[in-house]
């Protein structure tokens, strides 16, 4: 069996980051009863999931932490390589986004084997080896089951200096929020496998999603950026909240400055909207303002391999920006940051 031909999206009820469990079910899957993995039980852990950070972390030494993630999805795109590329790429994002440097990667693989023959693993596999080894380090081995959907991603080690580590719970009053990378991956992969995606339009998305936000480790090292996480499954208002909730805040944002991948609005009114989308918007409840259809399909549109929300002071944005332009990569300011009142929802609109 060749992977000419082959559309992979056809094997997977869902796909790409779109797969995650929404935000809401996962808190009870993740409810503990006797304090969990704390740094009260396990004093050299550093970052555990409570927070909900990008990755977790332990103590090296005195100078060092050792971060740790893994991620994993059905095919996004028809094309086993390129599934690879993607998959290889959106777990590494996990590390840049709390400043950290990979050093290792091993790989998660399931396969239907009665329907898919090894040779396009083989391709997938491939994939995820080339996008490691052209970012510095080893794809050294993985696991590999027998599964009734394709499956891969990565679980990934890296490192990073204790006093460049970044959360997605440092942000302050007065910040302000840049966001790389354009919105609207999940509407694109949607419109693919819908065949409604148009000529000019085919490659976009599988284009962003192979960027790798490696400009995470950079950032981590500016004085004034004061929290980084990275956009995927919960969308972006599902990440910009948690960075909300890591610091009590609210977040102003500016719906005329959010950069977004082009043709959104045919795509959405085609019904091209994923259905993460709206588990995405019902997890969220009355941290939401009230948002129009549109707003509700671009701002909870499951991201896969998206870029990194960036909260920094403003005597620090002309550097952030600075640097994200040598590293060429697209960045916008989408909005600010102000203390949170209770009972207010945690995403306000600009209103002009």
């Amino acid at each position: 069996m060749k992977s000419e031909g082959i559309r992979l999206t056809q094997y997977s009820h869902s796909a790409g980051c779109g797969c995650k469990i929404a935000p809401d079910v996962l808190s009870r899957i993740l409810a503990e009863t006797d304090g969990g993995a704390s740094s009260a039980k396990f004093p050299t852990l550093l970052v555990g999931h409570q927070s909900r950070d990008d990755a977790a972390a332990v103590v090296l030494d005195n100078d060092l932490a050792v971060l740790s993630s893994t991620d994993f999805f059905m095919p996004i795109v028809d094309d086993p390589y390129d599934f690879g590329r993607i998959a290889a790429t959106n777990a590494i994002s996990d590390i840049y986004a709390m400043g950290g440097t990979p050093q290792l990667a091993v790989a998660i693989l399931g396969w239907p084997i009665d329907q898919l023959a090894p040779e396009i693993a083989n391709r997938v596999v491939q994939g995820g080896r080339d996008v490691c080894a052209q970012l510095g380090f080893p794809l050294a081995g993985g696991h590999s089951i027998d599964s009734p959907e394709p499956i891969f991603g990565l679980a990934v080690t890296g490192t990073v200096e204790r006093a460049h580590l970044k959360r997605n719970s440092g942000a302050c009053p007065g910040d302000l929020l840049i966001l790389t990378k354009q919105l609207g991956i999940g509407i694109y992969t949607t419109a693919e496998k819908q065949g409604k995606l148009q000529a000019t339009h085919q490659g976009l998305a599988t284009e962003l999603m192979c960027q790798p936000n490696q400009v995470g480790t950079l950032l981590a090292k500016l004085d004034g950026v004061n929290a980084l996480t990275d956009v995927t499954g919960f969308g972006f208002a599902g990440h910009l909240i948690e960075i909300c909730r890591g610091g009590s805040l609210s977040a102003i944002i500016d719906l005329d400055a959010i950069p977004e991948l082009p043709g959104l609005d045919d795509y959405i009114a085609q019904g091209c909207v994923p259905g993460g989308t709206q588990r995405n918007f019902d997890a969220l409840g009355d941290e939401l303002p009230t948002l129009a259809s549109r707003e509700l399909a671009v701002l909870c549109d499951p991201q896969t391999s998206g870029g990194l929300l960036i909260a920094v002071s403003p005597s620090t944005v002309e550097d952030v920006q600075r640097l994200l332009t040598e590293q060429e990569c697209s960045s916008a300011v989408v909005g600010s940051f102000i203390p949170n009142e209770a009972s207010e929802p945690a995403i306000h609109l600009q209103i002009e």
